[in-house]
């Protein structure tokens, strides 16, 4: 497990959890009375990865320069890693300890029973109702899904686009099905081809597999993949730019991955969730229960404007933008499932 930035000290040796550091930030190294400490524990890829975790990274700091809490963040190296990094930040009294991603959902519960007293979250929460001390934040993926694949399905030239997702489950059938959905609103004789990595979280941090699959997608006449697959979608974006077609980012604007090849992205503001939520302790108002996030609250979008959205045209930028305003509205309701 790798822990870096806000205060450490011997936060892993108290536990008996055996911890390689990161040198922290240059700061303080313990914060001051009254500052509100978080403690992050990182989704499988961790750092660095340019989508999802990034997303929560940027959260974490944007509430340190504008609320002035103190954020440590932990990188598990393996499952069971994730119900001690939660331990370790409650046990050391953390303010609010935050776990990113649906597969951190029961060690969050199972955690939040021990220590009533700490307020938690966890980001794309997956269980039915969370506790009283836990925020259980989620995003509707499928209605952003929607959008790029109403891109796609306009700007197929073959009539066949890709989805690649990473692990198969729940959570990522909600971006292939809002993405299907999107695709045949745009263009109702199109194919959509279909692929997973694999069953297991290992699924997000296989670019060779996401290559593979993409290449393949590519050779049965797919012009257009999506992916959602964490760092595994660098392999699709890989196979796009070899077979010059294009491909869509997810979570975050990954344009800068692979520039011409990613015509744009689905956003997933997961660094609006990560703020919001401590921006609730710094405030006193946080509210243990469920809360989702789509279009109409600004979670969830696609990019549009600006030099990363070059190879969307002018026609098909507007089709989808009256879309989604028909979405927000509730005229179209976008399946989940």
């Amino acid at each position: 497990m790798k822990l870096a930035g806000g205060a450490v000290g011997v936060l892993g040796l108290a536990l008996g959890v055996g911890l390689s550091f990161v040198p922290p930030r240059a700061r303080q190294a313990t914060p001051a009375a009254g500052v509100v400490r978080v403690g992050i524990v990182f989704d499988v890829g961790g750092r660095g990865d340019k989508s999802f975790n990034d997303a929560a990274y940027e959260g974490a700091r944007r509430a340190e320069r504008e609320l002035g809490a103190s954020v440590t963040f932990v990188e598990p190296t393996g499952a069971e890693d994730r119900e001690s990094a939660l331990r370790l930040f409650a046990a050391r009294g953390y303010e609010l300890v935050l776990g990113v991603g649906f597969i951190f959902s029961s060690d969050v519960d199972a955690v939040a029973k021990d220590f009533p007293a700490v307020k938690f979250a966890c980001v794309d929460y997956a269980l039915p109702e969370p506790g009283p001390n836990v925020a259980g934040l989620s995003f509707r993926e499928e209605e952003g899904s929607f959008l790029v694949g109403a891109l796609a399905g306009l700007e197929s030239k073959s009539h066949r686009v890709g989805f690649v997702g990473g692990m198969a489950g729940p959570l990522i059938r909600r971006f292939e099905v809002g993405y299907e959905a999107g695709v045949h609103a745009t263009c109702p004789s199109c194919i959509v081809d279909s692929a997973y990595a694999g069953t297991s979280p290992d699924a997000y941090r296989d670019p060779l597999k996401g290559k593979s699959l993409a290449s393949a997608q590519i050779g049965r006449g797919v012009d257009i993949v999506f992916h959602a697959a964490g760092a595994t979608g660098h392999g699709v974006f890989e196979a796009a730019k070899d077979h010059h077609i294009r491909a869509i980012g997810v979570d975050a604007d990954q344009y800068d991955e692979m520039p011409g090849a990613v015509m744009t992205s689905m956003i997933k503001r997961v660094d609006v969730a990560v703020f919001d939520v401590v921006q609730k302790v710094v405030t006193g108002t946080f509210r243990g229960g469920a809360a989702r996030l789509g279009l109409a609250e600004g979670g969830v979008d696609w990019v549009k404007d600006g030099p990363h959205a070059t190879l969307v045209g002018a026609e098909a930028r507007a089709k989808v933008e009256a879309l989604k305003e028909r979405v927000i509205a509730g005229s179209i309701v976008v399946p989940r499932d």
